[in-house]
């Protein structure tokens, strides 16, 4: 894993929040999107080299939404940049980890996708990012 790529965070109300991480990080977002397989609307901001991800469930039967539901507001997960995602996926299986989705699926902002199983990271969902290289 190269670095973090970014901190995933799910909130109830995605325009409220951007005016609260802009006033909080004297930035804009750059970005939203929606990832209708997903049932969530992201938007991305940028504070030097790091990047913070607002969630917002599209759906009441999203996986965000559960979290909403659950846990309420706050971090959801932490995302690692990562060359070879398909390599790191069989190398995390090979030490032991339960991955969410074997197969990478296109993710927010430019990213392929994997989840690993919160339950073996000690309550931590960790998603792992490659970035989509345009042919």
């Amino acid at each position: 894993m190269d670095k973090i790529e970014h901190i995933g965070i799910a909130v109830k109300d995605l325009e409220a929040s951007n005016a609260l991480f802009e006033k909080l990080l004297g930035v804009l977002h750059y970005k939203v999107e929606e990832v209708a397989s997903e049932g969530v609307k992201t938007s991305f901001f940028k504070s030097g080299p790091n990047k913070i991800e607002l969630l917002e469930a599209t759906k009441s039967d999203s996986p965000i939404a559960k979290f909403l539901e659950k846990k309420g507001e706050g971090i959801h997960h932490i995302a690692f940049a990562v060359e070879d995602i398909v390599s790191e996926i069989e190398r995390l299986k090979g030490e032991g980890f339960v991955v969410l989705n074997e197969t990478p699926k296109k993710g927010a902002d430019n990213k392929l996708v994997a989840f690993l199983h919160p339950k073996g990271t000690n309550g931590v969902l960790v998603e792992l990012c490659q970035e989509i290289k345009e042919e």
